[in-house]
């Protein structure tokens, strides 16, 4: 904690494992008496990680193959967590990890990618950028950020902490599976992994909502016959080849004769012929294998199930109370359904100080008209393709996907890609190309961040995933081009800090800055420069862990600490020496800072400053 109250230190722990060599570095080059010999070491460095991590990649996923078992079903179900973790020694699993591994053979692969990516090649060629083996961010800058859930393939410090050096930035927690307890140990693995690589990572807790599904059978399953008969009964206990029970005891109510329903995320179809008290009668036009406790859906939406559940309240109080920075809600059908999850979440918050920031899953067919009113009343959204395309159709998802990125962004909100993005990674160790282009496309989109779902909580890869996502998200970037004179058009900011935001991201844009430097304190400033896309790095250092974490998922934004109580000149002396630390910028480079007078005021920043690296002001 000490290299957290003394950000002139910026390279932290890195710079202290050199020996002080790296901050001595850095301060000749903010004295500008530096020469290119750090950069050339850490280009040389990037060279000897990209050639550890092939190599080493190809071993671990050689040896996956081998010890991975068939991955479990995508639903990420997550009975228990796997026993406590061990320490892995020399590369080497002890005896303990090995009774685990037959407990738990997803976690196996997982373990080998750990094993592999802390390799002596591996830690040495980091430690050449950063001083440091854990702090592995990488030397190309990446805007689009990587969420993830965890599950029983990720849950193990170790595991965790590959995750984040491979470039995970917001860890997902799945409340449709696992206990208080369980998240809460997981929130701690969590916290101290983050701590290790040196940034911090943000925690999403996902509600689990009003999901509709059918009961449990006699056996299991049943078969479903095309052009059979079959009926869906709210007071039947155990299914059978004819009937199965309801979760939602009120499904009856909501349909009529007509209605098409979509079962299994709409593997299996069945028409409604008449509704009979609690039971529904249908007719199969789709047959298929159905399972426990599968998903119902009504085609076109308008079932009445409320967004927020009595578990749902119960799982908010739970997030607040392991730190959770963002609250992902799911079904909200308009803005009320956002207000109310709010509310809530900012009362079980208030003990711990913490009000998270709320994201709306956008995953029912009467979402789509009340999206604007849904954006004003989140902090951003979440474009659930998998619930989404069986209410209005796969056909429809991928307008609906770049119209609801197009209006988070308009709106100041955030946004994040989900779905099946690598889903083929649950299984495989490249994904196919269709889902590199689906990467890809939502990045060109303007998406703050992609998600994985399954391919981390129960894949065999979820190390080798993050790592393909990443690079898949750079290269697509280096493509995007920037529209900032168009964006600027007939906008009006009645905002003085808007202003400066704006004004500091044009200016940048147009003089070629290396960077933008802002110093913030809630993060507004970096968000509304992150709603448009310009090729040039945002930082934004702030004295709030809390705004440090909620940044995270900003788009092109790298958000770092910095203690602001001190004198303007002084800060931003400190804030361009922590972006030269991280290899950012150099002597000579044009770097644009903003900042607000008097110091340590949210919604203060009313100064814009043009400098060069090595110049006195």
């Amino acid at each position: 904690m000490a290299a957290r109250n003394d950000p002139a230190k910026a390279g932290k722990q890195g710079a202290q494992a050199a020996g002080g060599a790296q901050a001595d570095e850095v301060r000749n080059v903010i004295a500008g008496g530096a020469s290119g010999d750090a950069l050339d070491a850490a280009a040389e460095a990037a060279l000897v990680i990209a050639e550890a991590a092939r190599t080493d990649g190809l071993s671990a996923d050689e040896s996956q193959s081998q010890q991975q078992n068939e991955s479990q079903d995508e639903s990420e179900g997550e009975a228990a967590l796997p026993a406590p973790p061990v320490v892995i020694i020399g590369g080497v699993a002890t005896q303990a990890e090995k009774e685990i591994d037959k407990a738990t053979p997803a976690l196996t692969g997982a373990r080998a990618q750990a094993v592999s990516n802390t390799s002596p090649l591996a830690q040495r060629a980091r430690s050449v950028v950063t001083g440091d083996p854990t702090e592995t961010r990488n030397s190309m800058h990446r805007a689009t950020k990587i969420v993830a859930t965890i599950g029983p393939a990720s849950s193990n410090p170790g595991i965790l902490l590959q995750m984040m050096q491979a470039g995970l930035d917001v860890v997902r927690f799945n409340f449709s599976h696992g206990t208080a307890d369980d998240h809460r140990q997981r929130a701690e693995w969590v916290r101290e992994a983050a701590r290790q690589v040196g940034r911090e990572v943000a925690i999403m807790a996902d509600l689990q909502g009003p999901k509709i599904r059918v009961g449990k059978f006699e056996n299991n399953k049943t078969m479903l016959v095309a052009g059979n008969s079959f009926v869906l009964d709210a007071n039947c206990e155990l299914g059978n080849n004819e009937r199965v029970g309801l979760d939602y005891k009120d499904l009856p109510r909501d349909l009529r004769a007509g209605d098409t329903l979509l079962l299994n995320d709409g593997l299996i179809v069945l028409d409604v012929t008449r509704v009979i008290g609690e039971e529904i009668h249908t007719t199969v036009k789709v047959g298929g294998e159905l399972s426990n406790n599968k998903g119902i859906n009504r085609q076109g939406g308008g079932l009445t199930a409320p967004a927020l559940t009595e578990k749902d309240m119960e799982d908010i109080k739970t997030a607040m109370s392991l730190g959770a920075d963002f609250v992902a809600v799911s079904f909200p059908k308009n803005a009320t359904d956002m207000e109310m999850a709010r509310q809530l979440a900012n009362i079980a918050g208030a003990p711990y100080g913490i009000k998270p920031k709320m994201i709306a899953k956008i995953e029912r067919a009467e979402a789509i008209p009340a999206l604007q009113g849904i954006l004003d009343a989140s902090d951003g959204i979440m474009v659930a393709r998998g619930d989404l395309a069986v209410e209005v159709g796969n056909a429809a998802v991928p307008a609906l996907q770049k119209r609801m990125i197009r209006m988070a962004r308009e709106s100041n909100k955030l946004v994040i890609t989900a779905t099946q993005m690598m889903e083929s990674m649950i299984h495989a160790p490249v994904p196919t190309r269709a889902e590199v282009s689906d990467v890809a496309n939502a990045v060109l989109d303007g998406t703050d961040a992609v998600m994985l779902s399954a391919e981390t909580a129960a894949g065999k890869y979820p190390v080798t995933t993050i790592e393909t996502m990443a690079a898949v998200c750079v290269e697509a970037e280096k493509s995007e081009e920037s529209q900032l004179d168009r964006d600027f058009l007939d906008r009006t900011f009645t905002r003085i800090d808007q202003s400066i935001a704006m004004g500091a991201l044009f200016t940048a844009y147009h003089l070629g800055a290396k960077a933008v430097v802002a110093l913030t304190e809630s993060g507004s400033t970096a968000l509304w420069m992150s709603r448009h896309w310009s090729h040039v790095p945002i930082f934004a250092l702030t004295p709030r862990v809390g705004s440090e974490r909620t940044m995270s998922l900003y788009r092109n934004v790298t958000p770092l600490h910095l203690d602001t109580n001190m004198d303007r000149d002084t800060a931003l002396n400190q804030a361009l020496e922590v972006v030269v630390s991280k290899g950012y910028a150099a002597r000579g480079d044009m770097v644009v800072l903003t900042v607000g007078e008097p110091m340590g005021q949210a919604g203060g920043t009313n100064t814009l400053k043009i400098v060069r690296v090595g110049d006195h002001f």
